[in-house]
């Protein structure tokens, strides 16, 4: 007999599928921690560090494709399963690894891994909730980064002190929990799930849901707000630099951003329950374009602490798009094919990387470091119109956040 499901237990699923999403969320957080012992160990350059770190993020990206496609046909058992036997491997074979090459696959097959655990768990919210549906996304998103948080201290003592070690007992564990979702996670479909939360709305498969306008502008500004988000994050420190703002300054924005990227998940993904995703994103993302342009006049007068605030008030108001998103992919385009869907969307991060990276390198040179992120403000400010313009592809019966928006 089928296990019946109610809203309370729901939850417990969610939970579940957060340890899953926060420990495998340490492959990419507690990079920076292992990386200084792991180039002395394997004797891999710098250049070949950031390399290592590339190959993840892109495999990371692309591999949820397939992974998806196989949990919203078999459901979300078999790739976890598989994502634990990946990501065990990695963090074993980085402990091992003696050359680039070792390190370069050991940190690709995590990738693959990652990928697999990430396109499950976000979609678990996606496919058990519609009335909470910010909220129980949120709760999933923000762990990718916050179980990192307790993580770090003991990643940066144990790969200084026994490497080897330290990369078996993370491969373990991570394997470990992430086995512990697959004999836990469900979807609807295997089991009774109760009220509205069952009726499924719209069906789209990934080859119609790329044939509407909503698709294409959704993934363009997926593109834009990572790729500005990642500029931010990852040069906002070198930006204190330029400005000639005091050192303090720089280490504060870092801790900062860490900060406000939580804690926007957190507050606006939940408030998007209540009104409206799709209103929510798009406010969201104007006032992050905003913030970003104040932060560069603030920082340009030599406003500092004006300067940090605004700064983290960026990626406050940037950050709730990873707990929104799935949401709206999931009410658009329905929940059964929800995983490949958002997966596909999910490769426009790439686009974002290369501008984030070597684009907004680019334009430091060009046009200097306070106009370049003037330019990516305006850009976040351009992306949040544009989602006011954005309508579903048919009503959907079962979001009723999105009804007569």
């Amino acid at each position: 007999m089928a296990r019946t499901w109610s809203r309370r237990s729901r939850w417990w699923l969610v939970i579940v599928a957060a340890l899953v999403m926060g420990t495998a969320g340490i492959y990419q957080f507690g990079w920076s921690s292992l990386r200084p012992a792991l180039g002395t160990r394997a004797g891999v350059t710098e250049t070949a560090l950031g390399t290592a770190f590339t190959l993840f993020v892109v495999l990371q990206t692309i591999a949820q494709f397939p992974a998806g496609w196989v949990r919203d046909r078999y459901g979300p058992r078999t790739p976890l399963l598989f994502g634990a036997a990946c990501m065990t491997a990695g963090f074993v074979g980085l402990g091992l690894a003696r050359s680039t090459l070792g390190v370069y696959a050991a940190y690709a097959v995590g990738g693959v891994g990652v990928a697999a655990a990430y396109t499950v768990t976000v979609n678990t919210a996606v496919k058990w909730f519609t009335d909470r549906r910010g909220l129980a996304t949120s709760v999933v998103t923000m762990s990718f980064s916050g179980v990192s948080v307790l993580a770090i201290p003991v990643i940066r003592t144990g790969a200084a002190s026994a490497f080897g070690r330290t990369m078996l007992g993370l491969g373990v564990l991570i394997g470990a929990v992430a086995v512990l979702g697959a004999v836990v996670l469900r979807d609807p479909g295997e089991v009774e799930d109760e009220g509205d939360e069952s009726a499924d709305g719209p069906v789209y498969t990934w080859r119609e849901t790329v044939r509407t306008w909503q698709f294409w502008l959704l993934y363009v500004v997926f593109a834009v707000l990572n790729g500005v988000g990642l500029m931010v994050i990852g040069k906002a420190v070198a930006y204190v630099s330029a400005l000639s703002l005091p050192p303090h300054v720089g280490t504060a924005s870092a801790s900062l951003i860490a900060l406000g990227d939580a804690a926007g998940i957190a507050v606006v993904g939940t408030l998007s329950d209540y009104l409206g995703r799709v209103r929510s994103l798009s406010v969201s993302l104007v006032l992050s374009g905003l913030s970003l342009g104040g932060a560069v006049l603030l920082g340009e007068t030599g406003f500092a602490w004006g300067f940090v605030a605004l700064v983290a008030a960026t990626v406050f108001f940037r950050s709730p798009s990873f707990a929104i998103v799935p949401g709206i992919v999931g009410a658009y385009y329905g929940r059964s094919h929800s995983s490949e869907n958002y997966a596909a969307l999910y490769t426009a991060k790439l686009f974002g990387g290369v501008f984030g990276g070597v684009v907004a390198s680019a334009l430091v040179v060009l046009i200097g470091w306070s106009a370049s992120f003037a330019l990516g403000g305006g850009l976040l400010l351009l992306a949040g119109v544009a989602l006011a313009f954005l309508r579903p592809v048919r009503p959907s019966s079962g979001d009723r956040c999105d009804r007569g928006r």
